[in-house]
């Protein structure tokens, strides 16, 4: 039965609507922000496999939004929202036992190439389609408690945000309050009971509320081409709106990542900012309708985007990298979280707020009297939604690899452009106007030309990120990859330095190549005859390169997220990493470490780790308990596993957490520093199964044999001439450092607290302080060392004077 109610009685609903829709959006951006999470640890974070999680997500959304309009039934509109909203509850915590359940099964029996990557799309649906299904009918099925009419469909318009505002405070309080104090169970706990509160609300308010509502006052609707054919230029319009949209995030999310760093903190700050253009966008659109064509505003706001997309990229190439801002000036997180909320806002609102009110545009562009508001809103919705799937894959997977990302943005600022013509030209076919053709013909001239002035991001941008203000070194080569950028740069003193997404991978100063060196050295000079190896990580290689050294190595097995930077790093280091790419024992695996590690069958005599520093989105996921478990399964009997650990860019609650965790999976662990100058700078962390004993006396023996000569060469270019020097550096075992480590939080699988820790600290410049508190509780490693007394005692002096 169908109630019809003034617009005034309408009005008195219509704010508890979109309420309920706003919570709706809160918890559907904590799931999307755990399940990511989850997921990643899962089947891995590299571009292939997110794009993989990113079309799953998306398509459940696409599907629940075509599929619900098909569907009759005579209950109250609300009453079947809330009924979607349970649902979601429901799955949002039945994902907190499959998601492990899957994961288990999943590394049992991955495959690599087509299998595996087919897999890994089964992992993603099953855990992900079952609840975007669902989120993806809400709004179909919340519309229709209104009715097709223009009126009506800038109501959608004013829905469609609302929900989104609800999304801008879901990924903050996901990304700076739930995730970072608790854990992806507390997070989805906590969604899961805005979803329950939305859908008695719901019920509620479906008691009270008409089951229809027609307002009373009306906009005239423009004249459309009858038939079903019409409909054609706005689904390709929308499509391609959304193609735009999620090919410029990918975009400026990498971009601005560089500029303002890749912690967790920035792509929560990055995603809100775009969020809550969205949500302006949509206000604006439905306000738009009561005073122009919904197909002209529609045609016009993509023109427009044309320049708002050139705004953003000028912006983030030619004017914020320049604004003269010394980053380290504040310790304090909130004030660095102001600064980036500001630039952001800057440079990417005015595109976001336009693709916003395109989708309100859209729907009142297809609307016709009498018709299932469902049926239109899910039409647009689902065309919205695909084409966001084609852009945010092509321009993740094939774009920025092929054409890198100047030409991407010029190929969005076009496209942009061009979609207008779906829309615009039928229109004034149907309405021709003296000054339009000409207007619009001058417009996407103009777009071209904008189009032609997109600068690349200065190399500077790409090597030294939120740095570069007051980074002076000279980039000398640039590269583009899937999965990450890398920069390489020469100082004054001839130093090279080869960074990665704004951020120092590894530099030819000598004392980091004493610590590069060391990640490999320290296991493989304790370790009596290796012959496997795995390198977490290439970065400059040198690390890697170190195993070449020793003639016992048969096989050195180096694991690296991006293919760019092997054969970029081997050019300007192939003499410090003794050219390890094209040594006949290595073999290089493109992937994410930890997919690999936990899908291989092979072990290893030793583990060598050097990743990107962990306050980097995702990096965490490396110093983990369970991850720290996994290295530890397979090692062979009396392998040995060295982990580069940073002390500069961390605070002391940080780095507490990162020895604690490390030494709750390896017991037997060690900590070693490498300082400057005595100053501490940064650790290598050694861990084995077995309680640590070094011989120095045969360590000694082994350095001075004939075929050890290359292994003693390339310690004495870091310094290194006697056993004395190498294990000097003793920084502490887990009987010096507990009473220091007690109440540290441990990371895990579940909360990945780590990421959130450093991100926290990442303008800390405490190394020294740090590194002498470790100092006051360490003691005397008598246990570990045996040998003539004369040696163990001078080492133990050594040790004691650091």
């Amino acid at each position: 039965m169908e109630i019809q109610k003034t617009q005034g009685d309408a009005s008195r609903f219509f704010p508890y609507l979109i309420l309920l829709f706003a919570g709706s959006g809160c918890s559907a951006l904590i799931y999307e922000i755990v399940w990511f999470q989850l997921l990643q640890l899962a089947i891995g974070s590299t571009a292939v496999s997110m794009g993989v999680l990113l079309a799953t997500y998306m398509g459940g959304l696409c599907l629940g939004s075509l599929g619900l309009p098909r569907l009759r039934w005579k209950q109250h509109p609300l009453r079947v929202y809330a009924v979607l909203e349970a649902g979601i509850a429901a799955c949002g915590i039945l994902a907190l036992v499959l998601i492990p359940l899957i994961e288990r099964v999943y590394f049992a029996v991955v495959g690599h190439g087509l299998p595996g990557m087919l897999l890994r799309g089964f992992i993603a649906a099953i855990c992900l389609l079952p609840p975007t299904a669902l989120m993806g009918a809400s709004l179909p099925a919340i519309v229709r408690w209104t009715e097709s009419t223009p009126r009506g469909a800038s109501w959608w318009g004013i829905l469609y945000g609302g929900n989104t505002v609800g999304a801008v405070f879901g990924c903050l309080l996901a990304g700076f309050y739930l995730l970072r104090l608790y854990n992806t169970t507390v997070g989805t706990l906590a969604a899961a009971a805005i979803n329950l509160a939305v859908a008695g609300l719901s019920v509620l308010l479906a008691a009270r509320a008409p089951a229809n509502v027609k307002p009373e006052t009306e906009v005239p609707a423009s004249p459309a081409p009858a038939g079903g054919a019409a409909r054609w230029p706005i689904y390709v319009t929308i499509a391609m709106s959304g193609a735009g949209a999620l090919g410029a995030e990918v975009i400026w999310t990498r971009l601005l990542g560089y500029l303002l760093g890749a912690t967790v903190y920035v792509f929560s700050v990055i995603l809100a900012v775009f969020l809550i253009g969205l949500a302006i966008g949509s206000a604006f659109g439905s306000w738009l309708l009561r005073a122009a064509s919904p197909r002209a505003a529609l045609g016009w706001c993509q023109i427009a985007l044309g320049g708002a997309v050139f705004w953003a990229a000028w912006m983030i190439s030619d004017s914020l990298p320049f604004w003269p801002i010394n980053p380290l000036l504040t310790l304090s997180p909130w004030h660095i979280f102001q600064l980036d909320m500001v630039r952001c806002l800057w440079a990417i609102l005015p595109p976001a707020i336009l693709w916003g009110a395109s989708f309100p545009l859209a729907c009142a562009a297809a609307a016709r009297p009498g018709e299932d508001p469902g049926r239109i809103v899910g039409g647009v919705y689902a065309a919205n939604t695909l084409g966001a799937i084609v852009g945010a894959l092509g321009t993740s997977l094939v774009l920025i690899p092929w054409i890198g990302t100047q030409q991407s943005e010029r190929l969005i600022l076009v496209l942009s452009a061009a979609s207008a013509l779906f829309v615009l030209i039928p229109h004034l076919k149907a309405r021709p106007s003296m000054a339009a053709a000409p207007a619009l013909s001058a417009a996407l001239v103009i777009a071209a030309v904008l189009a032609w002035n997109v600068h690349p991001v200065p190399g500077k941008l790409i090597a030294y990120g939120r740095k570069m203000a007051i980074s002076s070194g000279e980039v000398i080569y640039t590269k583009e990859g899937r999965n990450s950028s890398v920069a390489i740069s020469r100082w004054s003193d001839g130093a090279y330095e080869v960074d990665v997404n704004g951020h120092v991978e590894a530099t030819t100063e000598p004392y980091d190549m004493k610590l590069q060196r060391t990640v490999g050295h320290l296991p493989a000079v304790l370790h009596p005859a290796p012959r496997s190896v795995l390198g977490i990580g290439f970065g400059a290689g040198v690390s890697a390169g170190t195993f070449t050294t020793y003639p016992s190595i048969q096989h050195i097995t180096v694991c690296e997220i991006e293919p760019v930077i092997p054969p970029t790093s081997t050019r300007y280091f192939a003499r410090q990493d003794y050219n390890v790419l094209n040594d006949p024992r290595t073999r290089m695996i493109y992937d994410d470490a930890r997919h690999y590690l936990m899908t291989t069958r092979d072990k290893f005599d030793i583990i060598a780790s050097d990743p990107l520093d962990v306050f980097a989105k995702g990096t965490a996921a490396l110093y983990s308990r369970e991850y720290f478990e996994a290295v530890k399964r397979h090692l062979n009997p009396g392998g040995m596993f060295s982990l580069y650990v940073p002390l500069y860019e961390s605070d002391e609650r940080t780095v507490r957490s990162e020895i604690a965790t490390f030494l709750d999976a390896f017991p037997n662990g060690t900590i070693w520093a490498n300082t400057i100058n005595g100053s501490g700078y940064d650790m290598v962390f050694l861990g084995q199964a077995e309680p640590l004993k070094v011989n120095v006396d045969e360590v000694q023996q082994r350095l001075e044999r004939p075929d050890y000569a290359p292994v003693a060469q390339s310690l004495r270019e870091i310094g290194v001439f006697s056993p004395l020097d190498l294990f000097s550096g003793y920084a502490g075992q887990k009987t010096d450092l507990g009473p220091w480590l007690q109440g540290a939080e441990i990371n895990t699988d579940g909360d990945l607290r780590l990421q959130y820790l450093a991100g926290w600290g990442i303008n800390s410049t405490l190394e020294n302080v740090i590194y002498g508190k470790m100092l006051r509780y360490r003691g005397s490693p008598a246990n570990l060392f045996t040998g003539s007394p004369e040696k163990v005692q001078a080492l133990l002096t050594a040790i004691a004077a650091q």
